[in-house]
């Protein structure tokens, strides 16, 4: 039994067509499959992990369930990928960063996901400025006034105000 996935409406004028992606049952054929274009699918192992932390502990996952959100995957991160792409193409730029993700998926009609996505990067920018921040102050050492915190536990802020 051969199942097809290609999503033609995903598709997009002047982009190359997603290699098909036919799984066959038995072993020569799927080695075969593998040679012709699965290695640019997400790793099954990653794909499995990420499905079990979505589902109660006691959950079981078939493996022909893993393989089908596996391809799915691949292909959504394509599609807005390729969105993106063409975004830093028209713009004569090389590299695709995180704006243009989100860029994508709005255009593309995925304005929760976009919003969802740009409140990650945002809290993600945060955190690299302020682990540089971090790192490059004297000695890659955090400095606390510790008197100054102390304070504020033991009441002496009250009393400064007074």
């Amino acid at each position: 039994m051969s199942e097809n996935f290609n999503f033609p409406s995903f598709a997009q004028q002047g982009q190359p067509q997603p290699q098909n992606l036919s799984r066959a049952s038995d072993s020569s054929s799927r080695e075969d499959n593998s040679r012709a274009g699965h290695d640019n699918l997400l790793p099954i192992a990653n794909v499995g992990r990420i499905m079990k932390d979505a589902l109660p502990p006691q959950a079981k996952i078939s493996k022909r369930a893993k393989e089908t959100i596996q391809e799915c995957a691949t292909e959504f991160i394509g599609f807005v990928t390729g969105e993106a792409s063409e975004r830093c193409r028209r713009e004569r730029r090389k590299t695709i960063n995180g704006d243009d993700i989100c860029h994508a998926m709005r255009s593309l009609g995925l304005d929760h996901y976009a919003d969802a996505m740009r409140r990650y990067l945002q809290r993600y920018r945060e955190s690299e400025e302020l682990a540089a921040a971090l790192n490059s102050g004297g000695g890659g050492g955090i400095q606390i006034d510790v008197r100054a915190e102390l304070s504020i536990f033991r009441g002496d802020e009250q009393q400064d105000r007074n």
